[in-house]
């Protein structure tokens, strides 16, 4: 009996993309395993196309879905998106309404691809503050594509890293009371398995769209040493190629924790 093990061939979009970006310049053994994105713009986008707010959200919506084949194909393990903040309750209600709609839209849409990828939907945030249908289909989404092992798509919905803070903060002292856990045992590592991201690595690289030289209140612990990479480029036209000019700039950066270099330089 022979002992070779068969190779699965890889999928010709995939194999097809891996040149692209081979092309461009990245070196696909580098690649970050946790890419985070501050998808913002799509109000300006609608605005200076004129068009109603909601059609910015329609238009990034086909970002949505090409950044994550693409972080796919190049087997990109976590993929997070900063899709509802809790400041975004503060919008008119009929924006909000059309958001909630767009979101049960694409999770039904999408639910197929996802499972045919092996892409495992997750989320983070106060998903209970959501209207119910949203919960529902989201449950739903978690359920059919809970086999994933390939990539974490996770949701950033009604979320904001104080909030998150704060939050993980309170589980800390529940358990701490129920004797779970020591105030002494409390460290980093250990703080952190009380926030909502505790199954997945920090970011490596934090992507923001639209120019804005913010982080709005995302990822705050996670990002303590996340390489960040902001374009002007607004959400609906971000494309495959914004992605590649973000991976290469990762890749051309030294990150030293706080280290020192080679030559000794802080």
């Amino acid at each position: 009996m022979s002992n070779v093990i068969a190779v699965e061939p890889q999928p010709v979009h995939q194999v097809e993309t891996m040149r692209r970006a081979k092309a461009a310049g990245i070196d696909l053994s580098r690649l970050p395993r946790h890419v985070a994105v501050i998808m913002d713009g799509n109000g300006r986008w609608a605005r200076s196309s004129n068009k109603p707010r909601i059609e910015g959200h329609r238009a990034g919506i086909k970002s949505v879905r090409e950044i994550v084949r693409t972080c796919r194909r190049l087997e990109i393990p976590f993929l997070t998106l900063y899709a509802f903040s809790a400041e975004n309750w503060k919008r008119p209600g009929s924006e909000i309404n059309a958001l909630m709609i767009l979101l049960c839209n694409f999770l039904r849409r999408e639910i197929r691809e996802m499972k045919e990828n092996n892409i495992r939907l997750g989320t983070i945030g106060r998903i209970h503050e959501l209207p119910f249908a949203v919960q529902k289909a989201l449950d739903y989404a978690r359920r059919e594509t809970a086999q994933g092992e390939k990539m974490l798509l996770s949701l950033a919905l009604s979320y904001g890293g104080r909030v998150e803070i704060v939050d993980a903060v309170k589980k800390a002292i529940q358990a701490v009371r129920e004797h779970q856990l020591t105030v002494d045992e409390i460290n980093p590592d250990r703080f952190s398995e009380f926030l909502d991201t505790a199954e997945m690595p920090d970011p490596d690289l934090l992507i923001r769209t639209s120019g804005e030289m913010r982080i709005s209140n995302f990822l705050l612990w996670q990002i303590a040493y996340a390489e960040i990479w902001i374009t002007p480029v607004l959400w609906p036209d971000f494309r495959e190629e914004h992605l590649f000019e973000a991976l290469k700039d990762f890749q051309s950066r030294q990150r030293r924790f706080g280290r020192v270099d080679i030559d000794g330089a802080i």
